[in-house]
């Protein structure tokens, strides 16, 4: 396939009528070079542990529920993770603790996330990200926060009739949040914009979802126990109670 781009996020997303064609122009994407070489060069070199796998290697869409009531806003797909796999946080140790946490909420029909193919099913729940390639040192460009965000844009459009709330796994998803809110909704954020919290929540006029802070899931935190399990549930807890399930 050719480096050259024709067509953008900017250009092809506001065009997309259905998630499963913004989903499979999401997987074909590739506007950000660096993030295009980084995403191939690792799906050939592989990890040991993965050796014998396949890699995706490609930008990795949304996963769950069109009418979903709560969405789960990431960073971006880990190397080893989605990359790898093809669907957002599964095949990693991130991914164990949020599908573990949605399980125990009632989110999710299971608590594992290992492959596209392991019968994952998510109640009432969309995860998404907010850059779909796998970025270096997982530290996405702002160049390549923007470039990719009209695929944010869109996808929260396409689920905006039932949309209620918005967890945010991190500052970085947090930020991302500002500029869909105008984007989808023509809506000015607040100002100052609140700042991020592990539970700090932001509440507008009527018609807007709310946005949840959390903890990202990466080992970072749960290994130290800066997120604890127990903290996870009462964030998904207060989400299903915001979405009112």
């Amino acid at each position: 396939m050719s480096e050259s781009v024709v067509s953008g996020p900017a250009e092809l997303a506001p065009a997309i009528a259905e998630l499963g064609e913004l989903d499979a122009a999401v997987s074909e994407c590739r506007a950000c070079p660096r993030l295009v070489s980084w995403r191939e060069e690792v799906a050939a070199t592989k990890r040991a542990a993965f050796r014998d796998q396949e890699y995706w290697g490609r930008p990795v869409p949304g996963f769950g529920p069109a009418d979903a009531e709560i969405g789960i806003l990431g960073l971006a797909p880990a190397a080893h993770g989605g990359n790898r796999t093809g669907r957002i946080f599964t095949g990693d140790r991130s991914g164990d603790v949020l599908f573990a946490a949605l399980h125990r909420a009632g989110l999710a029909n299971q608590a594992t996330s290992v492959s596209r193919d392991d019968g994952l099913t998510l109640h009432h729940t969309r995860v998404f990200a907010a850059v779909r390639c796998a970025p270096p040192d997982n530290k996405p460009t702002p160049a390549e926060r923007d470039t990719c965000a009209p695929w944010l844009h869109r996808e929260m459009e396409l689920v905006r009739p039932t949309m209620r709330v918005v967890v945010a796994l991190g500052g970085f998803a947090w930020s991302a949040f500002w500029p869909a809110l105008t984007a989808v909704y023509g809506a000015r954020p607040p100002v100052p914009r609140p700042a991020f919290g592990h539970g700090t929540l932001w509440q507008g006029p009527a018609g807007l979802p709310a946005l949840l802070g959390c903890y990202h899931v990466s080992q970072q935190n749960t290994f130290t126990g800066r997120l604890t399990p127990a903290m996870l549930d009462d964030v998904f807890a207060r989400a299903i109670d915001l979405a009112g399930l």
